[in-house]
């Protein structure tokens, strides 16, 4: 899993995820965000998978993306 290049507001996290599930960004961050509403460590796991994943790869010149389920 990777973060998202092109799907990023702060780090990439959620259009990652998004990418990876074939979901659209805006739906995994409305989730994400209701999701802060219950208790528990949200954001603490957000910022553990911005350290933990890497960052998409940067498309090379043939063309190709790195994204999940989205061409």
């Amino acid at each position: 899993m990777y973060r998202s290049r092109q799907h990023k507001i702060i780090a990439g996290v959620c259009g990652g995820i998004a990418d990876r599930y074939g979901m659209s960004p805006t739906v995994v961050r409305l989730l994400f965000l209701l999701s802060c509403i219950l208790p528990g460590p949200q954001f603490v796991a957000y910022i553990i998978m911005w350290v933990l994943f890497p960052k998409a790869p940067a498309p090379t010149s043939a063309g190709h993306d790195y994204s999940y389920g989205r061409r």
